[in-house]
């Protein structure tokens, strides 16, 4: 059986529970996907149609008899518990260090590199809640022309400034010389631009963000699928974390809400190959920000959503449908969680098969490649006889 299309989605952050590792990263208890199961009103249908609570580990909701496809979760086999070594993993590669953090700022060399190549001061420079630092720093931040800087548990170089007063062209140059500055020691696994507005005390950040990723350091998916002439569409913030690598265009997307709309419109168009969708929202509005309720609703909206996708599926489409890492909304933490994730498979062809619990999320990416018909060198070992019983 081979694939004429293939839809990869990922769930920015939706983990199915701590991964027997957690507590060498502070995440001893996350569930994410239990979280939301306990807000009143959750429902997920066709999500549960395809088997997510039929997955190993998950003891607190009912599945269904016959989930209408395959079904499992993964271990992340790399170090770390951030989108890009999520993202890079399932794509192929195994990241065996982890990229550096910074929990008491960065060291002031590399903060007098960037101001010295920006031409602006920086303030901040700590670990900070997105919208918390605005908060804190904003008013100085207009009154002084400085930089916000700060990082998170995980590998991030942020910026945060206000659109009227670092316009966003300048404020993306700023993020590009902070990429040329990060390298060695201090390659962080993204410099990201968090812009913002508004009047103090009520700033909001704006969906103009943009990430500035690392060059993967291997080939991926994408590269794979490029070179055997297959189309590779990256939807949401896929380009951003992959650098560009293995991917012609950029469809880049400011919510949830657009990034399903290009994929479904993709539906509709002919191509062959892989469309690489990620819907961050989970992970930006909701998940760093504690909203429980908010983070529910957000799973319904997929869930709803996807009943539609599914019902347009044509023949030689495949679904997939996974997540890079947890970001558990209850716990006090406002960090990245290192969680298993699901695994969903829907297709003509694909089988009712518990795929139990793999060991590494490469084994994506890899299956995908086995669907194309295509040996490569990318880690991880492909399930594909497994659920089409080959």
């Amino acid at each position: 059986m081979k694939a004429k299309r293939i839809f990869l989605i990922v769930l920015d952050s939706v983990g199915i529970g701590e991964m027997p590792d957690s507590k060498f990263y502070g995440d001893e208890g996350s569930n994410t996907l239990k979280s939301c199961y306990m807000q009143n009103g959750f429902k997920i249908p066709e999500l549960r149609k395809s088997g997510i609570f039929n997955i190993d580990g998950i003891d607190y909701a009912d599945g269904v008899p016959s989930p209408d496809g395959a079904y499992g979760r993964f271990a992340e086999a790399s170090k770390g518990k951030d989108t890009t070594t999520g993202h890079w993993e399932i794509a192929g590669i195994i990241s065996k260090k982890p990229f550096p953090t910074y929990p008491k700022g960065f060291p002031e060399d590399i903060l007098q590199k960037f101001s010295d190549a920006t031409g602006r001061g920086v303030l901040c420079n700590k670990p900070y809640s997105g919208t918390k630092v605005i908060e804190d720093y904003g008013k100085e931040h207009l009154e002084t022309g400085k930089l916000i800087v700060y990082t998170s548990a995980d590998s991030v170089f942020q910026i945060a400034a206000h659109e009227k007063k670092v316009p966003l062209d300048e404020l993306y140059e700023c993020c590009r010389k902070a990429r040329e500055i990060l390298t060695g020691e201090h390659a962080v696994g993204r410099v990201i631009a968090r812009p913002f507005s508004g009047e103090f005390p009520d700033f909001k950040r704006t969906p103009n963000r943009h990430d500035y990723s690392l060059l993967p350091p291997e080939d991926t998916i994408a590269d794979v699928l490029s070179c055997e002439g297959f189309d590779v569409i990256p939807v949401g913030k896929i380009y951003d974390i992959f650098a560009g690598k293995g991917f012609k265009d950029s469809h880049p997307t400011k919510s949830n809400a657009e990034g399903m709309k290009v994929t479904a419109e993709y539906l509709k168009k002919d191509f062959t190959g892989l469309c690489f969708t990620n819907l961050v929202d989970f992970d930006m509005l909701f998940g760093h920000r504690n909203d429980a309720v908010g983070y529910a609703d957000a799973l319904m909206e997929f869930d709803s959503w996807l009943t539609e996708f599914k019902s347009n599926m044509k023949p030689g489409d495949i679904l997939f449908i996974t997540a890079d890492h947890g970001c558990d909304p209850l716990t006090e933490s406002t960090d990245h969680s290192r969680e298993y994730v699901p695994l969903l498979v829907h297709g003509e062809g694909i089988k009712n098969v518990n795929l139990g619990t793999g060991s590494t999320f490469a084994d994506i990416g890899k299956t995908i490649a086995d669907f194309f018909g295509i040996e490569c060198q990318l880690s991880g070992n492909s399930f594909k006889n497994i659920i089409t019983g080959e």
